[in-house]
């Protein structure tokens, strides 16, 4: 009765909200990969993942060549057994982003089913410690900002209750983040979270030295300062500032994060679900930062990481970066300054069927 009769993949190009940029790169669009399954007793699963700008389209044939025929008749209820199949199946691309994020799409539509099927909301059967989670602003943190705008920004989130805010840095030379980062301190006051984030711009000896310099401004994390597959430089910044470390967007399986937790290189966990491989192994990072008693703060897609954050003890922060409301028909809560996971069976992402069809591109 539950066993998978048709799986199908496409993909849809997604504008940008607002000019985003950092230190490497500026935002241009979202490529959004859907997978779609249907099941013999009725029920139909939705689920997604995403790049930026490149390699949607590199996601997509491997999803249509080797995943989605491996699924017809599978029993969509044993998603550990259907995610490693897909897994081991593709042995010789892994570990890596394309096939991290094929597995995503494939993972979030089981869970979809999954939450349908026992008519619950994913918070609550991946966990449901907490229904809301608190949440800090990107939007107003970008790197082509001013100062004056950085301020604005931050002063807005404060108003509306919010309890921090992200400011990217990595500008050519370490006064002109540190007097942007001073202002918006100045203008906040203490009470309000201040991370950074250098999108994995800086050499050792420079993330070191800007560290140095930010301890002033009181930060609660500075976020990618080298590149994420450099392991021992994280180690050792860790150890060289009081400054908490935050990695794991660019990290794209349990054992990345493994290494990393286990030499004491991060001290915040961003795992991402699209780039982790799905809802199921982004579970097991979350557990894995628990038992080293770490705090998770994922990594943008707000609309289902306000519900996996909300299931786990150690869920801290949602990052508030709007990227879908032109194909959903409504937006994720806010509420005193948390955002409110949603409270209906499944992923709880009301999309927009027509507007989602009027955006695709394969």
């Amino acid at each position: 009765m539950s066993a998978i009769t048709q799986a199908t993949a496409y993909l849809v190009d997604l504008e940008v909200e607002t000019v985003r940029t950092d230190a490497v790169q500026s935002f241009l669009k979202q490529e959004t990969v859907f997978v779609a399954l249907e099941t013999a007793d009725g029920l139909s699963g939705l689920g997604y993942s995403y790049t930026i700008g490149t390699g949607g389209t590199a996601v997509l044939a491997l999803l249509r060549d080797h995943l989605l025929p491996r699924l017809i008749g599978k029993d969509a209820r044993n998603v550990e057994a259907v995610w490693s199949d897909l897994f081991w199946s593709t042995h010789a691309t892994t570990v890596g982003a394309i096939t991290s994020l094929a597995l995503a799409a494939v993972d979030t539509a089981l869970w979809d089913l999954r939450c349908l099927r026992a008519a619950e909301p994913l918070w609550r059967l991946a966990g449901g410690y907490r229904q809301q989670v608190p949440l800090y602003d990107t939007e107003g943190g970008w790197l082509h900002l001013t100062t004056d705008e950085l301020v604005a920004g931050a002063l807005a989130s404060q108003k509306a209750g919010w309890p921090g805010v992200k400011l990217k840095v990595g500008k050519p030379r370490v006064h002109e983040d540190l007097e942007r980062l001073r202002a918006v301190r100045d203008a906040v006051g203490p009470s309000l979270d201040i991370m950074v984030d250098a999108n994995q711009s800086m050499t050792y000896a420079e993330a070191k030295r800007r560290a140095a310099a930010f301890e002033v401004v009181d930060l609660s994390w500075f976020e990618e300062p080298l590149p994420a597959d450099d392991l021992t430089g994280h180690v050792r910044l860790a150890a060289a500032t009081s400054i908490p470390i935050a990695v794991g967007e660019s990290l794209y399986s349990v054992s990345q994060f493994r290494e990393y937790v286990a030499a004491g290189a991060a001290g915040i966990v961003q795992v991402d679900v699209a780039r982790v491989g799905g809802i199921t192994p982004w579970l097991k990072v979350a557990h894995l930062a628990e038992a080293f008693n770490l705090e998770v703060c994922p990594h943008f897609l707000m609309e289902i990481h306000v519900s996996l954050t909300a299931a786990v003890p150690n869920g801290r922060y949602v990052e508030h970066i709007p990227q879908l409301r032109a194909i959903t028909r409504s937006e994720m809560p806010v509420v005193d300054g948390h955002a409110v996971a949603p409270d209906v069976p499944g992923l709880g992402i009301d999309w927009d069927s027509d507007a989602i069809d009027d955006r695709r591109v394969s």
